[in-house]
């Protein structure tokens, strides 16, 4: 249970934790059925692939048991999704090339690759944990992230792309769980199910043709927020993995918008970057992602302020 108890909850009441856990068992279980019935072939979507995914999502769910249970310090939270990343790596989840913007895909050598991929799979995980602060922000966030990327998934080169597949499971099990998780919310995604949440789409933007371009655009407000309060922090002399409430969507609440309404502003800046990336060129990516960066750091930097001085008057 989340008891709120700290200064920075938004909730009223104590709510249950690991609900993560449903949207993990409907995933995989889905999944493995489809497997199962020959819908995905093992060309669409290698077992060698599939296998540390699911293992790596283990570990993320027992992590996140043990941190929603014992308050795991950061030090010891750091160790599942690195091990999780690790075995998906080992498994074939690796970056192996990028697209030229003037043309083609320029190849990586396999040691950068890999450095890519740990970067890109764990920086995915903590954005979402860092975002899961508001009833249904990360599982919304979710469903329009894997929606995103099963309509990227089917211009992939395989027929009936095992990715495509995926995301709609991911999609359809996050949809259900929103439905209790909207808020007020009834239940909590816990530490394991924002976690596996940001693996999961991790995972999907590099084996739906290393769409990374795509997913930057797709999470990039929250990647920046969560950037941006990383550096703030460190300057600060505090630790970066510490709480607080100067995350965008708490500067909103701050700044007199209700919890609804934050939600749905980030929801739609979600959407709104998202579906610019399926009408964009390599070159047109790049260009969006500046301006979002510009106009992501404006808003923050604008909100902080505001939030700021809300706090020191009340």
């Amino acid at each position: 249970m989340d008891f709120p108890m700290e200064w920075r909850k938004t909730h009223a009441k104590p709510t249950p934790l690991f609900g993560g856990l449903a949207i993990f068992l409907s995933f995989f279980i889905i999944l493995f059925l489809f497997i199962n019935n020959g819908s995905i072939g093992e060309k669409a979507l290698p077992k060698n692939i599939l296998l540390g995914v699911f293992v790596g999502s283990i570990i993320i769910m027992i992590g996140g048991f043990l941190d929603d249970r014992y308050k795991l310090a950061p030090k010891h939270q750091i160790i599942f999704p690195t091990i999780a990343t690790f075995i998906a790596i080992v498994s074939g989840t690796h970056i192996s090339f990028i697209t030229n913007p003037s043309g083609g895909v320029v190849n990586i050598v396999p040691v950068l690759g890999f450095i890519i991929t740990f970067a890109w799979l764990m920086g995915m995980m903590y954005t979402t944990k860092f975002l899961d602060g508001l009833d249904g922000l990360v599982s919304g966030v979710t469903i329009i992230a894997s929606f995103i990327i099963f309509i990227v998934s089917l211009f992939w080169d395989i027929k009936n792309s095992g990715t495509s597949h995926m995301s709609l499971m991911l999609a359809g099990a996050a949809l259900g769980f929103l439905i209790y998780n909207f808020y007020p919310a009834k239940i909590f995604l816990g530490e394991g199910g924002s976690i596996f949440l940001g693996y999961m789409i991790g995972v999907l933007s590099i084996i739906s043709g290393s769409k990374i371009a795509t997913s930057i655009l797709i999470m990039g407000l929250p990647i920046i927020d969560t950037l941006y309060v990383i550096i703030r922090r460190i300057r600060q002399g505090k630790s970066p993995a510490v709480g607080d409430r100067e995350h965008f969507h708490y500067t909103l609440l701050d700044s007199g918008i209700s919890q609804r309404k934050a939600v749905s502003i980030i929801y739609c800046t979600t959407l709104l970057f998202g579906l610019s990336s399926l009408f964009l060129n390599t070159k047109g990516k790049i260009i969006a992602i500046c301006v979002l960066i510009i106009t992501s750091i404006f808003l923050i930097k604008k909100l902080y302020s505001r939030s700021k001085n809300s706090r020191n008057h009340a």
